[in-house]
């Protein structure tokens, strides 16, 4: 099933007040996530509520976009329509350098060389004008 606006056949992200920065900063080719203005946690996924102190007080703050593959998983069947000339891809959970873990995809490398562990950095995936969507690849040591 094909967005009949965007043209694009995979689930898109509802952008909303709390949301928008991540997005918007995604465009522009940074990853930026919450960090709590009085005790400094990093969030991920965005919240109104800092867990850590339960403040409402946040900065949209510029991350390193690296890290590692802490788990990940390949998938041999469609669960949405859209993903089916995907077949096989990858879904890993990367922890961030400043703590938050994500789920995205890891590109640029075969999917039976993902490892749990692997260095990662972030790279952006312009699918429709408004939504850019952080994935990683294997980062270079240097």
């Amino acid at each position: 099933m094909v967005d009949a606006v965007t043209g694009y056949p995979k689930p898109l992200p509802t952008l909303n007040d709390e949301n928008t920065p991540f997005w918007q900063a995604c465009r522009e080719g940074v990853l930026k996530l919450q960090k709590c203005t009085p005790c400094g946690h990093v969030r991920y996924p965005i919240n109104r509520f800092c867990p850590r102190c339960l403040s409402d007080e946040a900065e949209w703050t510029a991350m390193s976009g690296r890290g590692t593959v802490f788990s990940y998983i390949v998938f041999h069947q469609a669960y949405h329509p859209g993903f089916k000339a995907d077949l096989p891809y990858n879904v890993a959970m990367v922890q961030l350098e400043e703590g938050p873990r994500l789920f995205s995809n890891i590109v640029g490398v075969a999917n039976d060389q993902v490892r749990v562990g692997d260095a990662v950095e972030v790279s952006f995936d312009a699918v429709t004008p408004e939504i850019t969507i952080p994935r990683f690849k294997p980062r270079k040591e240097s």
